[in-house]
């Protein structure tokens, strides 16, 4: 399972991402990205799944790639009809937002004046990471300025052309023009918080996991676009923790401590007498944690479209 998954399909990355590094360096997350290459079975469902309450109240749920390519349009009809049939959309974090978050997630990866890289890591991660960057003419003095869960979002970050084939960013553009309302479940701070929350040591795991992922054989076998179109959110969920296997914590972080984080919110959603399109990314679907599970469990009827 590869970061740039993780990243793409758990916490949307931040809208006015900066290139603050070369092409070759992003080109990291490509390497570990070859899951790319198969076409996509015949639908048999999709990510967009229908929420009913006892008393008729309703709200649409939609698992999203936070990144998409070109080839990966039309999207499957179930995101447009959800759309069509909702008044309000909800994302993980309000898009208004989206170039202050950007900013304030920035200040928060950077070491203050005086403080670099060098200060928070073992002396032979820092030594592993100054060989990596110099061999793609990254200077130290520009790698050494972020902290390393910065790094990592950067590092495993697609290209920016493919966030704007994102599935938020299409349905922003969708709902701008019918003028329907977006909110976001979690504040700026909570967005950025699953990364800037972390210790000097946990972030360090977590960036050297990165690297440990890059280096392992990837099955061709795995389509992870083609599970996201046919609705496999259960292998979607699957390989996201398996990515994790190796720092268990980040899991809860950026899945189930966040899905039941958001599950009040959906709820009053569910009951507002409008109604929601709430999408998030497709690995908080699956599992006994997922929002599918969670809201079948309080009783409501979660019917997969």
């Amino acid at each position: 399972m590869t970061a740039l998954f993780r990243n793409v399909s758990t916490i949307r990355p931040t809208a006015g991402r900066s290139n603050i590094f070369s092409r070759n360096v992003i080109g990291l997350s490509v390497l570990i990205t070859v899951l790319y290459s198969l076409s996509p079975p015949a639908l048999a469902a999709s990510c967009v799944w229908k929420v009913t309450t006892n008393d008729g109240h309703s709200l649409y749920l939609g698992g999203s790639f936070h990144a998409l390519r070109p080839s990966d349009y039309p999207l499957p009809r179930e995101y447009n009809h959800a759309f069509d049939a909702s008044s309000r959309l909800a994302f993980e974090d309000d898009p208004k937002t989206g170039q202050a978050a950007f900013n304030a997630l920035m200040k928060a990866g950077e070491y203050p004046r005086g403080d670099n890289l060098k200060n928070h890591v073992d002396p032979r991660t820092y030594a592993y990471l100054r060989r990596f960057f110099a061999s793609r003419n990254v200077p130290e003095e520009k790698f050494s300025r972020y902290r390393p869960w910065l790094l990592d979002i950067l590092l495993s970050s697609p290209p920016p052309e493919y966030y704007q084939l994102g599935i938020e960013n299409f349905l922003k553009q969708r709902a701008q023009a019918t003028s329907k309302p977006i909110s976001g479940l979690e504040s700026t701070r909570e967005h950025n918080g699953v990364f800037s929350g972390l210790t000097d040591k946990q972030a360090e795991v977590l960036l050297l996991t990165l690297f440990i992922n890059a280096g392992r054989e990837e099955s061709h076998e795995v389509n992870l676009f083609g599970a996201w179109r046919r609705g496999d959110v259960e292998l979607l969920t699957r390989k996201t923790r398996e990515s994790l296997s190796d720092f268990p914590f980040m899991a809860e972080r950026l899945l189930d401590a966040r899905n039941r984080n958001w599950m009040p919110k959906i709820e009053n959603y569910l009951h507002s007498g409008q109604t929601y399109f709430v999408v998030v990314g497709a690995a908080h679907m699956g599992g006994s944690n997922g929002l599918v599970s969670l809201l079948r469990q309080r009783g409501y009827n979660v019917e997969q479209l």
